[in-house]
């Protein structure tokens, strides 16, 4: 009489790498969606607007300057006919497409690495749960949003800016110290690692983010505060709801 074999128990090693890889694309995925169309809806229009005045088919204080042609914006709105006013439907998709492509991959990367701070901290005693996640999410908006807007907020195209080179070195140092910074504030046991903390998420703009030697641009004012607040509110809003995602797959999963 033939006997059926036993089932194979899974090793604690391939449960944990199933719930890091279901946790985290559970979470980027549905996040990165949500994101996407607050981009879309939001972000795009005003990104799109700065591209005129960008391309030279809007100017700023048109005009209003002294000496100003009073006939040159006219001139300028006719030899833009059949331009960027006109965009058509496809392109407007194509555009839509990538940039919800781009807001799912960006989350999905953001969740392995919220996922995996959650790996670490259940290791040492943590529980996290969806509501706890939420709060994980708020702490990667401040690193990663937040704090770097406090030197280097959010640029539309045709403003004026540093190198490039330095403005991406002091934006990745930022959001490591804020990273450490934070973890050991809300981990941390006494005062030193509290203090260290503080000085961590300080450092940075105590040293400050590098800008050009003068401000100028054709993007008016009104139109990048615009995008500053809505960009912030955007990552807000993605990153609490990657919180809650990932905290809520990854306690449900747990043992």
């Amino acid at each position: 009489m033939s006997t059926i074999p036993a089932t194979q128990p899974v090793s604690p090693a391939t449960k944990m790498i199933t719930r890091l890889l279901s946790s985290a694309l559970f979470a980027g995925i549905a996040g990165g969606l949500i994101v996407a169309l607050l981009h879309v809806f939001l972000l795009s229009p005003v990104i799109i607007e700065a591209e005129e005045y960008e391309s030279g088919n809007k100017y700023h204080f048109a005009g209003v300057l002294e000496g100003a042609d009073p006939g040159h914006h006219d001139t300028m709105e006719e030899a833009s006919d059949g331009h960027q006013h006109d965009a058509t439907e496809e392109s407007w998709a194509a555009r839509s497409l990538r940039t919800g492509l781009s807001s799912v991959l960006t989350t999905l990367g953001f969740a392995f690495m919220l996922i995996a701070g959650f790996a670490i901290a259940e290791r040492n005693g943590i529980v996290v749960t969806a509501r706890s996640g939420v709060l994980w999410g708020l702490g990667g908006f401040a690193a990663f949003h937040l704090a770097t807007s406090f030197g280097l907020p959010p640029e539309l195209p045709g403003s004026s800016a540093a190198m490039l080179e330095q403005r991406q070195f002091w934006w990745l140092g930022t959001a490591i110290a804020t990273i450490f910074g934070l973890a050991s504030i809300a981990f941390g046991k006494n005062w030193l690692h509290w203090g260290v903390g503080i000085v961590l998420v300080a450092l940075p703009h105590i040293i400050g983010a590098p800008h050009p030697h003068s401000f100028g641009g054709v993007v008016p004012p009104e139109l990048q505060g615009e995008f500053v607040s809505l960009s912030l509110g955007v990552a807000a809003i993605g990153w609490a709801t990657l919180g809650l995602l990932a905290g809520f797959m990854w306690a449900r999963q747990a043992d």
